[in-house]
């Protein structure tokens, strides 16, 4: 049974920093395209960054420059590293996971994706 499982998040100030982490069972690189996604109250879920079984990753244009995608095979782990925050990142984010396939579409949409961690709260306070 395939599980992701999040942690990090929480409060920061605006231009703080954040990391966010979603550990996947049985294994990672089981998994296809990976991604991150958030959601603001009335507004749909957005993709925020992907990474693909081959390590290529997309980030949206809102965060290109300041947040980062990666994952340790080793440790089963999904990350997002974020930078120089502002109070528009605040939301819910969820780490996903497509079942198969070798590559991220673009734009990285929740259409597709299989698994869902169980998000976590991030505010940025201005």
């Amino acid at each position: 049974q395939v599980q992701l499982v999040q942690s990090g998040g929480g409060s920061a100030q605006a231009g703080g920093s954040l990391t966010l982490s979603c550990v996947v069972s049985p294994y990672i690189n089981s998994m296809g395209c990976m991604g991150w996604f958030r959601q603001t109250p009335g507004k749909d879920r957005e993709g925020v960054a992907a990474i693909d079984k081959d390590y290529r990753v997309r980030h949206a244009d809102s965060v290109k420059g300041r947040f980062t995608i990666s994952k340790n095979a080793a440790k089963s782990t999904l990350y997002l590293v974020m930078h120089d925050l502002k109070p528009e990142d605040s939301g819910i984010y969820y780490c996903a996971a497509e079942a198969d396939g070798d590559y991220c579409n673009s734009p990285v949409t929740p259409a597709g994706f299989d698994y869902w961690g169980q998000g976590t709260q991030v505010t940025v306070s201005s």
